[in-house]
């Protein structure tokens, strides 16, 4: 076919110079994606052509992107206006049976609406190419065969942690009905609580004052200084910028000297204005043996500074002891009822029992915005039924290339309404008043504040609102009195890239990621790093008290694009007497989609404490 293409473009008076073997290879590809002969390629290629307002008639593997998008568009337009025809065409046959009054036969015939009550409530295996085309969004999806809809791993369990056991099910009869007509067990109702209301949709951002950067790291550095005080197990603190020859104990910010990554000769620490007026001093660390530390982090540090300027620790204390929190009092939070039925469900039941799926954006493939990979977890999510569905975006990625350049003709807020919450409004419907959808934003959301903290998506659907909620970012909640905490930014491949470790001497194996991980709990701080990363739009006059974790969190969501993980992270248990071990599963999902394939989801059924649930993290 590629002779072909070649020459119905030499025809046209189109002509190749460089890459011609690629180019060819593409528009072969594109033949048969989109089911075009040669002159309809070309047609299209002319098309194109003049609105680009392209000078030479050469074809440039530079066009191949722009071109490919302008096939896609065609194709989705094309689709739609078929979908909303939607016309029967009578033949002769139906005019004589509506001569003959035969109805019934013809309401068979006529495919209609279906009701509630057709609604699947069953358990059917589970099939990436399903056929629920319930709206025009889902229309071209049975027109185009893209790369994610050829993918060959669908849900393929990738990890998995198991602690709860296999419960076998009572009817094993050889001659129980198909699969088909066999019905679910309706979901368990969720008692959801949102913490925090900080910030508000709609709030003024972009003014951020210096001011309010310095009240901010100074608050944190006052705070874990009164923490450790209060411990009982250090020293007075004392001026570590001071000379002296005795052993000193601080509390300070780690500081970089400089624009670079941080390393052992340009560590400062930075204590509080009341301890020392700000000042930093230089840091010596070659008397350590394990550290982990990053810019931003507060650390308490115990040494000798002899000659005034550098101080020379001898021991580094990254934690913060948990039973300093119990009499503390947190932050105010907001409780919002969501529903009378809510409020009553299971209050007499303390247990901590909640299953969730959890995803995180992008929710669509690069090569188009079909949103595929987001409407095969839809389709799974009815199969396994789940209290929560945990949705975090980004939803309508702005480094999309369609999105970045420009080129749909819809509005982010039309993607997102029509993409999104359609989706979502379906899914609810079907699964009932007792599912809950929980999205939480992100700063890579084309069609919302990009600030951070951010607040809630101003969404309010009509009889759903009690079931389809959105959080800030970061924000905090409980279902069924299990508390759960996210955040959308990549915090942990920030942390990552700037975190400056040394590894204990007798090869000892730590794992990178808990430790990672562990920084954010230990620090009490959705986003711990400062300053912090030029993509991070970082505004400490919104809401600087939403970036605070008042409480260890029962189940800790934070998406990132390094690999994902399941992380059962121990807390405390330190040396002070009596405290308890503390534990928190820490959760990255992964992205659900990467690249132009699918990427990976968790399914996790929590049963009181992270020893006793079940973790799987599976691909889409």
């Amino acid at each position: 076919m590629e002779e072909e293409i070649k020459a119905q473009f030499n025809r046209s008076g189109f002509n190749f110079e460089e890459d011609k073997e690629e180019i060819l290879n593409k528009c072969h590809t594109f033949c048969i994606n989109y089911t075009l002969t040669p002159a309809d390629l070309v047609s299209c290629w002319e098309l194109y052509y003049l609105n680009r307002q392209l000078t030479e008639p050469i074809l440039q593997i530079e066009e191949m992107d722009g071109f490919f998008m302008h096939l896609q568009n065609h194709q989705k337009e094309a689709a739609i206006k078929e979908e909303s025809v939607g016309l029967h065409m009578y033949s002769s046959k139906d005019v004589d049976m509506i001569l003959n009054d035969e109805v019934d036969d013809i309401n068979d015939i006529i495919p209609d609406t279906p009701t509630n009550n057709s609604l699947p409530h069953y358990s059917q295996p589970f099939d990436s190419t399903h056929k629920e085309n319930l709206n025009a969004y889902s229309a071209t999806t049975s027109i185009l065969i893209t790369p994610f809809a050829r993918r060959t791993n669908k849900v393929v369990v990738k990890f998995a942690i198991n602690n709860l056991p296999v419960v076998q099910s009572e009817n094993t009869d050889d001659n129980m009905d198909d699969d088909i007509i066999k019905k679910v067990p309706p979901i368990k109702s969720c008692s959801l609580t949102l913490h925090g209301s900080m910030p508000e949709t709609g709030c003024r951002f972009m003014y951020d004052r210096i001011e309010d950067k310095f009240n901010a790291l100074e608050n944190r550095i006052k705070s874990r200084t009164a923490a450790l005080v209060s411990s009982e197990l250090h020293d007075q603190l004392l001026d570590p910028t001071v000379a002296s020859q005795s052993t000193v104990f601080a509390v300070g910010m780690i500081c970089c000297d400089g624009e670079g990554h941080l390393n052992e000769k340009s560590v400062l620490l930075q204590s509080s204005i009341e301890h020392s007026g700000g000042q930093r001093v230089r840091l010596d660390l070659h008397e350590i043996d394990q550290f982990s530390l990053f810019p931003g982090q507060v650390v308490g540090i115990q040494g000798q500074n002899p000659s005034g300027h550098c101080l020379i620790a001898t021991k580094v204390i990254d934690s913060m002891p948990l039973t300093v929190d119990a009499d503390d009092n947190p932050q105010p939070r907001k409780k919002l009822a969501l529903a009378e039925e809510i409020q009553s469900a299971d209050l007499a039941s303390t247990k901590k029992d909640v299953s969730m799926m959890i995803a995180s954006g992008p929710f669509t493939t690069i090569d188009n915005l079909l949103f595929e990979p987001l409407t095969e977890l839809i389709a799974y999510s009815r199969i396994k039924q789940p209290q929560l569905l945990i949705l975090l975006g980004p939803f309508v990625d702005s480094e999309h290339s369609e999105i970045k350049k420009g080129t749909t003709n819809r509005s982010f807020d039309e993607i997102f309404h029509q993409e999104i919450l359609q989706r979502l409004q379906d899914y609810t419907e079907c699964m009932g008043s007792e599912s809950r959808v929980v999205l939480v934003p992100s700063i890579r959301d084309a069609n919302h504040d990009f600030v951070f903290p951010q607040p809630p998506f101003d969404i309010n659907p009509p009889n759903l609102k009690y079931q389809i909620t959105s959080l800030t970012n970061p924000g905090t909640f409980e279902a069924n009195e299990v508390k759960v905490g996210c955040c959308t930014v990549d915090v942990i491949k920030q942390l990552s890239g700037e975190e400056m470790s040394r590894n204990p001497t007798d090869g000892t194996s730590t794992d990178r990621m808990s430790k990672l991980a562990g920084h954010i709990l230990n620090q009490k701080s959705f986003y711990p790093l400062y300053p912090a990363a030029e993509s991070i739009p970082l505004d400490y006059s919104v809401a600087p008290e939403a970036l605070q974790i008042s409480w260890v969190p029962d189940i800790l969501i934070v998406p990132s694009d390094m690999k994902y993980f399941v992380k059962v992270l121990s807390l405390g248990g330190g040396a002070m007497e009596g405290e308890e071990v503390v534990k928190c599963v820490c959760i990255n999902p992964g992205r659900l989609a990467k690249g132009e394939g699918g990427g990976t989801f968790v399914e996790l059924n929590y049963q009181g404490s992270p020893d006793s649930m079940n973790a799987s993290i599976l691909s889409i």
